[in-house]
């Protein structure tokens, strides 16, 4: 049985909720905030990154997902971002609709691996398919010598993360930052400098 939530009553609970805390974030929309006595909601303006990644790369894509965060982006990895009981395959492609960008890193281990690496990047390319031409949506990144799949590598340049790491993490943030610049999702990043 479904309860109709009154307007008056969810700004009540969220009220209560917040005076406890500073914030109620809902992922990938923004924040409640009490101010004085009223309830506001703030949309969030930070770029959405979703990260495609082979289990065996995780320690590489941690990496890079608390990269992201430090340079202002919200990144989304599913072992950071599912939550227990929630519809997995659903929850992944509603997170690569939603995104921003999509980064599919790949390496020795992914591309040669069947699984959801694969299905993702799929799925992201059927996305891809409805961005504007002009906008930096999917971006691959190699995390080490590898193959980049034909279907991607005739059409879009890849960034290294080897064999500078840090060097790599400039160029996609640099890539990414100024893309966000022109979106009007700015907030938190930094602008870029040559």
């Amino acid at each position: 049985m479904i309860v109709p939530v009154r307007k008056k009553t969810l700004a009540e609970f969220l009220r209560r909720c917040l005076q406890n805390e500073s914030a109620i974030e809902i992922d990938g929309l923004g924040k409640f905030e009490l101010k004085g006595d009223e309830v506001v909601f703030r949309p969030g303006k930070k770029p959405r990154v979703f990260l495609a990644y082979a289990v065996e790369d995780r320690y590489y894509i941690k990496k890079l997902y608390q990269a992201l965060q430090l340079a202002g982006f919200e990144p989304w990895m599913d072992s950071e971002n599912l939550l227990p009981g929630q519809n997995w395959p659903r929850a992944i492609e509603r997170a690569i609709e939603r995104s921003d960008f999509f980064i599919s890193c790949f390496s020795r281990k992914s591309v040669v691996k069947r699984g959801s690496f694969q299905s993702e990047l799929r799925y992201a390319l059927g996305v891809a398919a409805s961005v504007p031409l002009e906008e930096v949506y999917l971006i691959p990144v190699r995390l080490d010598q590898c193959q980049v799949p034909r279907q991607i590598s005739v059409r879009t340049q890849y960034i290294d993360l080897f064999p500078d790491w840090d060097a790599g993490i400039k160029k996609l943030v640099s890539v990414m930052a100024g893309e966000a610049i022109k979106r009007g999702k700015e907030e938190g990043i930094p602008v870029p400098q040559d």
